[in-house]
């Protein structure tokens, strides 16, 4: 596997910067989403632009928001116009894993911006990662969660300071609001975040884009997968030795993934994997398909404490 990249961090987000609002997966399932989002932004002192891809109900294509030539080129003419500063992610759904192979790296090389999403968008997360070195972050869109009637204030609050803060964003702890977090393996572990969608991460194996985690902190959630399925990906994680070569290992939450009353029910999945490892683990990070959920710079430097089930970062992410 060849050595990773340079790291880049993107320019800060400063009030009154343009913020772009893509669409390299699904459309929206319901358009208002799509006025509540720029609204979210406006009121907080940011311009607002869509790309053309963007489309009212029945325009799109199938399952995709555009076809890929579209979703490709709003995502590069995004990177490449010098008044956005930040491209926010529509929403997942799918589609992401289709731009890999056409995607200019030397573009967005060349123009570092912010890009922030989650579930299926963890595909150009890692895909940024292997070719560039730039940091992303793992955070809300516009649906569910931005283009919601009532954006949750710890989720709001944890993306704003992750894209504007002139330093480390420091530690993001378990919430007493969301399921208990425990920890599998004890220990601490450092190195640079990467992961995402589990889904999403095991679709990259076998091509250039494929997750490197030697040494890294690994960061993996899900969402309505049944636990066989889960182990599945696990397993194929294991067996691409994925697993055994992180630094360390946290889970966000696994959302609707199957009932706890289960023998082999979805932790217990998980357990089974992570703890003959030896690697400090962990399970319960407050990230995922959540409402209330921190935005994680992926590909910076970070200190897991698998005791407390937190992760500490260790420098900006941004610039």
């Amino acid at each position: 596997m060849a050595a990773s990249p340079a790291t880049i961090k993107p320019p800060r987000l400063v009030k009154g910067d343009t913020v772009g609002i893509i669409a390299p997966a699904s459309p929206l399932p319901q358009i208002e989403y799509l006025s509540r989002g720029i609204q979210f932004w406006q009121k907080l002192g940011y311009r607002v632009r869509t790309s053309s891809n963007i489309k009212q109900a029945g325009s799109y294509h199938g399952y995709l928001a555009a076809n890929d030539a579209e979703r490709l080129a709003d995502l590069q003419q995004m990177f490449c116009d010098p008044e956005i500063k930040a491209l926010i992610c529509l929403r997942g759904g799918y589609g992401s894993l289709r731009l890999l192979d056409s995607i200019n790296y030397d573009l967005i090389r060349s123009h570092p911006k912010i890009l922030v999403g989650y579930s299926d968008i963890t595909a150009l997360h890692l895909a940024l990662q292997r070719m560039t070195g730039l940091v992303t972050f793992h955070g809300p869109m516009i649906y569910p969660e931005l283009g919601s009637n009532r954006v949750v204030p710890y989720t709001q609050a944890s993306l704003l300071k992750s894209l504007t803060a002139a330093e480390s964003i420091g530690k993001i702890e378990p919430l007493t609001e969301l399921p208990a977090a425990f920890t599998i393996t004890p220990g601490q572990a450092q190195g640079k975040v990467t992961g995402g969608n589990l889904s999403l991460v095991v679709a990259t194996l076998g091509t250039p884009y494929e997750i490197d985690t030697r040494d890294k902190i690994l960061f993996l959630e899900e969402v309505g997968e049944a636990p066989y399925r889960l182990d599945r990906m696990l397993t194929q994680l294991a067996l691409a030795g994925k697993l055994k070569t992180a630094a360390g290992i946290c889970f966000g939450h696994c959302t609707g993934c199957g009932d706890l009353e289960q023998e082999n029910n979805f932790l217990n999945v998980i357990i089974n994997h992570l703890a003959p490892l030896g690697l400090p683990c962990c399970y319960g990070l407050p990230a995922g398909h959540l409402a209330i959920q921190a935005t994680l710079p992926l590909g910076l430097e970070a200190y897991l404490d698998a005791d407390s089930c937190s992760l500490v970062y260790l420098e900006a992410a941004t610039v």
